[in-house]
């Protein structure tokens, strides 16, 4: 025990304990007495008790034993606040950010206390003013204080009412050159992510083209997996509008996408990857730019059966719609080249679903004249 303090129950822990037990595991009792301990009570400092380990620690030092030293006083909201006033002193203000950044990776309780003090709208504020201003520096602390903190919903939405420079501000980072650029690329994603999550999609309905060639490019540069699936998250929330979708296909999402599914990413990357590529493949140019890529088919088809059943269905689809609207000669010889053929034939064979065997007989029955001497079709039924 290094830092005693009692909770309201009576009984004394150890501060990081104690701490740990109400915010990172997220309990609401005493673990001694199992009375109810909220979040928000307070954790009074058992000076005696500290004084008699230090004194106790000073005794024993000859065998070995570490003097403890006086712990700091504990972060409180005034100390926050007075933080935030000099975050727009120029002289102190990149000092300042990065103090907000090492007090917010401590510990739980000072996330708390910089969420009730108004740090995640702050940095916001910050961000929004490095774009006015074209400055970098504090840019990644920034990213790295909110990448530690949750913005709660409700700031965030009133946020966009009050800031409506957020998204071109984040675009702008996207797009800047900076030193550590995949992590603070990757937090960017990450914010971006939470704000449309948090403004169910409305605030990317208008997306400007900057938006998208800003996420590919990140994409392409290369991010963390977290800002790649942070990247696709937005990527697909953007793509119900059809203007979106060719926006994102003339930034060449399509392109990357296919790229990025054949370098084997985990299941849940390639369910998002799909699912993007289904919206794009519902307009002439993403069909198009998908039949281009020599591996997107393979690309595709390969997933079949491998990953899930959401990645089967998208799969299904993106080569319904390319069966559908661009079988060309090239394009079927190519679905018999790489397997796309008998994967399809071999969903008419396994436990899936339905509507899935249905949509698999309808493409096969769509091509059979240039199919039907492949040797898959000997063992299908019923097409």
């Amino acid at each position: 025990m290094k830092d005693p303090v009692t909770a309201i129950t009576g009984i004394t822990y150890d501060r990081e304990s104690i701490e740990q037990w109400l915010f990172t595991s997220k309990n609401t009792t005493c673990p001694v007495t199992k009375q109810p301990l909220p979040k928000d009570s307070d954790l009074t400092p058992n000076h005696t008790l500290r004084r008699l380990i230090q004194a106790w620690c000073t005794q024993n030092a000859s065998h070995g034993i570490d003097q403890i030293p006086t712990p700091k006083p504990p972060l409180d909201q005034f100390q926050v606040q007075k933080l935030i006033k000099h975050l727009w002193q120029p002289e102190i203000q990149l000092k300042t950010i990065r103090k907000l950044e090492i007090l917010a990776a401590e510990n739980e309780r000072n996330r708390k206390y910089m969420v009730e003090a108004g740090v995640p709208k702050a940095m916001l504020i910050f961000i929004v003013t490095c774009f006015k201003q074209g400055q970098i520096d504090g840019l990644e602390e920034a990213f790295g204080v909110l990448n530690f903190i949750k913005i709660p919903s409700a700031e965030t939405k009133q946020f966009l009412v009050e800031n409506v420079h957020i998204i071109e501000s984040l675009t702008w980072v996207l797009c800047c050159e900076m030193k550590n650029h995949v992590t603070v690329k990757s937090h960017t994603m990450l914010l971006l992510k939470t704000i449309i999550e948090a403004t169910n999609s409305s605030v990317i309905e208008r997306s400007k083209p900057e938006f998208f060639n800003g996420i590919v490019r990140v994409l392409r540069s290369g991010i963390t997996q977290q800002g790649i699936k942070a990247a696709l998250h937005v990527l697909l929330e953007a793509c119900p509008w059809g203007r979106n979708k060719i926006l994102m296909v003339e930034a060449g999402t399509v392109f990357e996408l296919i790229e990025l599914e054949l370098g084997f990413p985990e299941n849940r990357t390639t369910e998002l990857i799909l699912g993007i590529l289904f919206h794009l493949c519902s307009c002439p140019d993403g069909r198009a730019q998908f039949i281009s890529h020599r591996g997107s088919i393979a690309a595709v088809s390969t997933r079949i059966l491998r990953v899930s059943a959401t990645a089967d269905d998208r799969a299904v689809l993106i080569l319904s719609m390319i069966c559908k609207f661009s079988g060309t000669y090239m394009v079927l010889q190519e679905m018999l080249k790489v397997g796309a053929v008998s994967k399809l034939c071999s969903l008419l064979q396994v436990d899936c679903a339905q509507y899935l065997k249905d949509k698999a007989k309808e493409i096969l029955r769509l091509h059979f004249e240039e199919w039907k001497d492949s040797p898959c079709f000997g063992g299908s039924q019923g097409i």
